[in-house]
């Protein structure tokens, strides 16, 4: 591997990823929503630099390859299960975060046991939307659990922070990230049925 500025970024998010949960160890609340937010957005933005940076200069590597998906779905992973933890086990948050893990546990697992075959299996463009959804979406709802603490003194329930409409910047951040989770699950169930379609000749017994 080459330590250029591409793969440097990717091993960066890729450390980011553990390190929103630890926010939360080393800062009282809303600090620590606040420090994560920042971390993840920070993350966020090498996702979209290091590929054009790659692209550009010409240091597409097999290690950027390999490590950029790993990173984005760590990334969102666990940031997915510190806002669920943090936000009551509010249902409405649970079906499309479980949607969104599902899947990518899923996809992971069709790649690994098409093996050399998993280069069928390219990263789409809607995908690409995928990930950028779901990412918009965490830091809106991060955004909202912060808020919710600073606007009433106590620990936020996704759901249980004022309607959309009122005065609360919480209740419209959390409402907001609620609708964006639930279209970037809407986009991740729709890539992971593309990727089983495409998958099934590989899938399928032989005669």
């Amino acid at each position: 591997m080459r330590w250029n500025l591409p793969n440097v970024l990717t091993v960066l998010r890729l450390l980011a990823a553990p390190g929103v949960p630890l926010m939360f160890l080393f800062f009282w609340r809303p600090w620590a929503d606040w420090a994560a937010l920042a971390l993840f957005l920070v993350a966020a933005a090498t996702d979209w630099i290091d590929g054009r940076v790659a692209r550009a200069w010409g240091q597409e590597s097999r290690f950027g390859a390999a490590m950029d998906p790993i990173a984005d779905k760590a990334m969102v992973i666990i940031a997915l299960v510190v806002i669920t933890g943090y936000s009551g086990m509010n249902p409405w948050l649970i079906i499309p975060v479980t949607v969104i893990l599902f899947r990518e546990v899923f996809v992971s697992g069709l790649r690994e046991f098409l093996g050399a075959d998993a280069g069928k299996l390219k990263v789409t463009q809607l995908s690409k939307w995928k990930t950028t959804a779901q990412m918009v979406a965490i830091s809106v709802l991060f955004l909202g659990t912060g808020l919710a603490y600073v606007e009433f003194g106590r620990p936020p329930r996704v759901g249980q922070v004022g309607l959309p409409w009122s005065a609360s910047w919480a209740a419209l951040a959390t409402h907001l990230g609620l609708a964006l989770i639930w279209i970037a699950a809407g986009l991740t169930a729709i890539t992971g049925w593309d990727y089983f379609r495409k998958a099934l000749p590989w899938l399928r017994e032989p005669r």
